[in-house]
């Protein structure tokens, strides 16, 4: 059966309803990716006995009105969850459920909302929290291309076209090298009135804070791939409402539908089966209070308790090459290859551990301390974690950025945050650190001029010195075998 379309205050919305004559607890999700991309969703919601909703945001599909990204949807999602409560199929109860943008629509519903339209609970899988948290690391350091190919496929415009960067690329290879950063739009041929201002967005974390005030069950939903992962996990934590689960496995951001190189078949889940059931029992007041959950444990068929980290271990470091390096943002390191060259002039330190006697289990978060130097008013330090197999190829781990403002040529001891990991590694794996000035173009490169990046139009090479000694890549290793879990019964708890 095709859902109907009806017009909320201008905003198109595509309703499945059960079989039966009601009333029935309701599920919305909204979306700027196009509603009828859920149909299926919509009619497996239904099955199981939810009115179930998808509605296009404010200016996108067939909505009415201007696409403004992260501004409407606490507004426009309330006046939505007030209709549905007034509808006769309707029996009051409400399910806020989406991934990626929708699932922020979906939390500042519920946590920003007037308290009248506020949902019953919520499922948020890779949430986009908002502007500052995609568009920038903890660190501040830039997320240039994961923010630019967004920005080209969906901002200010009122359709999608997933293709625009991709054929940019194809056309100028060196798209991205050309400056300033705020003018990429031109060189896209699109107009994106937004984009400089995306970038004005500094402040993280307001969005978390409000989370404690929660008083609705949640399910977050991530990946171990997924560059939200850091912010999935973060507002488990901070969840305040009476029941908080966590499903983390070895997925990128279309979780299951993209697996990681380390996922095994046990960590192939049904989730809109499990979605389903959750909220039932969200519903009804049957979850265990507190927080709880599964991640799943890469490079193994595990399943390990949400709460489960490893206790920090430094492991051993060779240096190879590159204690001193040249970060030149006209040849920055590439965040796409692998391959590092040890002929010419160095641009990265790279360290690297003997062959693991025994396999390592790693759960929780990275870090590399370093003591360095650079000759520049401003210097990013970027740390890439990879693993080499006893075969000689190599995958990446993890990768953390920070920027600094240390006079220059004075010695600065910190800390890089690599990010989690939830990982088995084999017998015989070496680990390769990688100490470089950029990470690009995953990452806007730091021009040492203490310009702006995405403004900066000159760039200088920036001299670096790295204490080898001083070097330590603290691992969260698990010290004993994990008891297994199942994930669906811990999220079921």
């Amino acid at each position: 059966m095709t859902p109907v379309t009806v017009i909320v205050e201008g905003l198109a919305t595509d309703a499945q309803l059960p079989d039966g004559g009601g009333p029935f607890p309701a599920i919305l999700i909204r979306t700027p990716y196009d509603r009828r991309r859920h149909h299926a969703e919509l009619r497996g919601w239904a099955r199981n006995g939810f009115a179930a909703l998808a509605q296009d945001v404010r200016g996108r599909h067939a909505s009415t009105g201007e696409w403004h990204p992260y501004e409407n949807e606490a507004a426009d999602g309330a006046s939505t969850a007030r209709w549905i409560r007034q509808q006769p199929w309707s029996d009051g109860r409400l399910v806020a459920v989406g991934a990626s943008y929708a699932a922020h629509c979906a939390l500042v519903l519920t946590l920003n909302a007037p308290e009248d339209a506020r949902p019953d609970a919520v499922i948020a899988a890779v949430p986009a929290l908002g502007a500052a948290e995609t568009a920038r690391e903890p660190s501040g350091v830039e997320r240039l291309l994961a923010r630019a190919g967004w920005w080209a496929a969906h901002g200010d415009r009122h359709d999608s076209s997933e293709d625009v960067l991709g054929k940019a690329l194809a056309a100028d290879p060196g798209l991205f090298a050309h400056l300033p950063l705020s003018e990429l739009p031109r060189r896209l041929g699109r107009s994106l009135p937004s984009w400089p201002g995306l970038w004005r967005h500094r402040e993280r974390g307001r969005f978390c804070s409000r989370a404690e005030h929660a008083g609705v069950p949640l399910l977050a939903v991530g990946g171990h791939h997924d560059h939200f992962t850091e912010d999935t996990v973060t507002l488990w934590r901070g969840w305040g409402g009476p029941s908080a689960r966590l499903l983390m496995g070895p997925w990128g951001h279309r979780l299951v539908a993209t697996p990681g190189p380390d996922a095994w078949p046990a960590h192939r889940i049904g989730l809109g089966e499990l979605y389903a059931r959750w909220a039932r029992r969200a519903l009804t007041g049957d979850l265990a209070s507190g927080h709880g959950g599964a991640v799943g444990l890469g490079g193994s068929p595990l399943w390990v308790a949400a709460d489960t980290e490893g206790e920090p271990r430094t492991q051993h470091l060779r240096a190879l090459h590159g204690t001193s390096f040249t970060a030149d943002p006209e040849r920055p390191v590439s965040s796409e290859e692998l391959t590092v060259s040890t002929d010419g002039t160095p641009d990265r330190c790279l360290l690297v551990t003997p062959p693991l006697p025994r396999p390592l289990d790693v759960l929780g978060t990275t870090e590399v301390a370093l003591r360095a130097t650079a000759d520049t008013p401003s210097a990013d330090w970027v740390a890439r974690l990879v693993a080499i197999s006893p075969a000689g190829t190599a995958e990446r781990l993890a990768v953390g950025a920070v920027r600094r403002t240390d006079p220059p040529g004075q010695d600065a001891e910190f800390t890089v945050v690599l990010g989690r990991m939830a990982r088995r590694l084999p017998a015989g794996t070496r680990l390769r650190l990688e100490i470089a000035g950029h990470h690009f173009p995953a990452h806007a490169r730091n021009p040492h001029t203490g310009d702006d990046p995405v403004t900066a139009t000159r760039l200088l090479a920036s001299r670096r010195e790295v204490d080898p000694q001083a070097v330590a890549l603290r691992l969260p290793v698990l010290r004993t075998r994990p008891a297994p879990t199942d994930p669906v019964q811990e999220i079921l708890r």
